[in-house]
């Protein structure tokens, strides 16, 4: 089903991270094509900030935000629990890049519990919302840089603590999840597919030692457009990059993906 530009105001997007560079441009693209969007962030004064600059630069009212923060399950929970409708749209887009290990609250280390554990959580918390409002996308923005993923050690217990090898392997299982989240969920109307976002300058990237060389709105287009094009509906369990299609290399060990997703849902 392909949904017409008349039809985005009935329809609902929620975007994790969203007040970051590239989460940012995401939501203001995806408002200025009239959708109703809701800002999924931690700090309420950098969420209201977010929300009057979209709504300034697009004129769509529609806009807020609601607190959440992803690497917490029960707060992941209680968002879910008191959504008030459909979801239409999901857009995965909060990562964190400590330079130093750090655990959540609950004693997980935090890259995996943001960038990893937190796509999952949000997938199956929303999952009755998503199947309720299908035809329904997820869109889990990841990475062209990616690997390193150690099954048997997912927190870095044992290997020496790096951010950037932290943030690969998570790019990594981000691609993988996609593809079991996306079987799970293809018989419902509710496709889940990823992609790599634009290089753009943010904390996240200078806390990697990179620059960047695109602007965030450059960077949100092709997650923005997975999220709105015909594409995103009719595929499901793909990686994206750059506007097209591209063969995943790790979405071909369908024992790994299985045995990722099961450890994901121990936590």
């Amino acid at each position: 089903m392909t949904v017409s530009a008349d039809d985005n105001r009935t329809r609902v997007v929620l975007v994790t991270g969203a007040t970051g560079a590239i989460g940012q441009a995401i939501a203001r693209q995806l408002a200025a094509r009239d959708f109703k969007v809701v800002l999924g962030c931690r700090n309420p004064a950098k969420g209201e900030r977010a929300v009057q600059d979209i709504r300034q630069a697009t004129g769509n009212n529609r806009v807020r935000y609601a607190l959440v923060d992803v690497s917490r399950k029960s707060e992941v929970q209680t968002l879910a629990a008191s959504w008030p409708g459909p979801l239409h749209l999901l857009v995965n887009n909060a990562a964190v890049t400590p330079r130093s290990r750090q655990e959540t609250p609950d004693g997980i280390e935090l890259q995996f519990a943001t960038n990893v554990l937190g796509y999952v959580w949000m997938v199956l918390a929303f999952e009755d919302r998503l199947k309720a409002s299908a035809p329904s996308r997820v869109v889990n923005v990841a990475s062209y840089w990616a690997g390193d993923l150690d099954l048997d050690d997912l927190e870095f217990k044992r290997r020496r603590y790096s951010n950037g090898q932290a943030y690969r392997q998570s790019k990594q299982a981000n691609r993988m999840l996609t593809v079991a989240l996306a079987e799970r969920l293809k018989a419902s109307g509710v496709t889940v597919n990823a992609c790599h976002p634009g290089d753009v300058p943010s904390s996240l990237s200078h806390n990697l030692g990179f620059g960047g060389h695109q602007s965030p709105d450059q960077g949100a287009e092709t997650p923005v457009w997975v999220a709105t094009d015909p594409v995103g509906q009719e595929r499901t369990g793909r990686y994206f990059e750059g506007g097209r299609e591209v063969k995943d290399r790790f979405a071909q060990d369908q024992a790994a993906i299985e045995a990722l997703y099961q450890r994901c849902l121990g936590y």
